[in-house]
């Protein structure tokens, strides 16, 4: 138990997922919600980490006899979801062994890499980076250990939509945007290494157009594309809609969205560990849209938000909340 106990410590440093990620939510995208849509098959194009805080849970459940949540928590543990290297230490090793173990099967890692300086404006997510050179060394170890190894990093969440929102102060937009813009170059010189630059979820900035000029400022032309939804919660219909104008708004540039919470669409006025949500549609790149590349699971399920409907740290593994979101997983 010890053994276990440790190990589920331990990836649990991989998981400081993205805190704030959001703002209102409408009574339109509870009710796209509720038409939902038949959930892609899992794609075999990802990696899935067998050790995952979700895999080890069900270890320890089978063994105290609690088959039925075992089974149920399946659903998390049997799918591809990004490993978040903590920005505290050195991302190498955890980066190395997941794209070891991703490129002896052929299939492709998920990262996000989130250490951006004045994270999260101070709230549950706060931390990054001391400074800009801190980021710098911090982001060159990450691009290092990927190698030539198949991956896809998602760039700093919120990190554009808080400049946007005005929540990161002023003084920080223009080495941000700097500091974004050089984590792509640096990314994509891994050969085998895409790179989407986080643009935050259509109940954030309502207006895609507003994203349009900071992206740009940050690099965007020279990734692979855009992420949204990234540890939220909105609808796959709203997301794509959102999507598909600020592609066309870039000049066609292509995207992927985060699916692993929104099976039932966003709580109104809630962000931060709503009750009563789902697993969404699993990650798969057979999406039907040419611009949206894949539906992803970026946050992790069952990881927390915050310390909210009491939950424990930003990032922390939360097994009642993953198994809610089993348990009420439509596939």
């Amino acid at each position: 138990m010890s053994r276990l106990i440790h190990t589920l410590a331990a990836l649990a440093v991989l998981g400081l997922a993205a805190g704030c990620s959001s703002s209102g939510v409408d009574e339109a995208s509870v009710a796209g919600a509720a038409s939902g849509k038949a959930r892609a098959k899992t794609s075999t194009a990802f990696w899935v980490d067998p050790e995952s805080p979700a895999a080890q849970q069900i270890a320890m459940w089978q063994r105290q006899g609690r088959k039925q949540d075992a089974e149920l928590l399946g659903r998390i543990a049997d799918e591809p979801v990004a490993l978040w290297p903590a920005g505290e230490i050195a991302p190498g090793p955890a980066v190395r062994t997941a794209t070891a173990s991703a490129s002896s099967q052929d299939r492709t890692a998920l990262f996000v890499a989130y250490d951006i300086p004045h994270r999260d404006c101070g709230q549950h997510s706060a931390g990054g980076a001391a400074d800009a050179d801190a980021y710098r060394a911090w982001i060159g170890k990450f691009a290092d250990a990927l190698g030539d190894s198949k991956a896809l990093v998602v760039l700093e969440p919120d990190a554009v939509a808080h400049i946007v929102d005005g929540c990161t102060p002023g003084e920080y937009h223009e080495e941000r945007e700097q500091l974004l813009g050089e984590a792509i170059d640096r990314l994509k010189q891994q050969p085998n290494t895409k790179v989407y630059l986080d643009a935050g979820n259509p109940s954030w900035i309502r207006e895609p157009w507003k994203l349009v000029d900071p992206l740009k400022r940050a690099g965007i032309d020279r990734a692979d594309g855009f992420s949204l939804n990234v540890s939220n919660f909105q609808t796959d219909d709203r997301t794509t809609k959102y999507g598909l104008q600020l592609s066309r708004d870039l000049g066609g540039k292509h995207f992927v969205v985060d699916t692993s919470r929104n099976g039932n669409g966003p709580m109104p006025g809630a962000w931060c560990n709503p009750p009563g949500r789902a697993l969404g549609t699993r990650p798969t790149t057979d999406t039907g849209e040419e611009a949206l590349d894949a539906y992803l699971w970026v946050k992790r399920p069952g990881e927390s938000d915050g310390t909210c409907e009491g939950g424990p740290d930003a990032g922390q593994w939360w097994p009642e909340y993953a198994l809610e979101l089993a348990r009420n997983s439509k596939a």
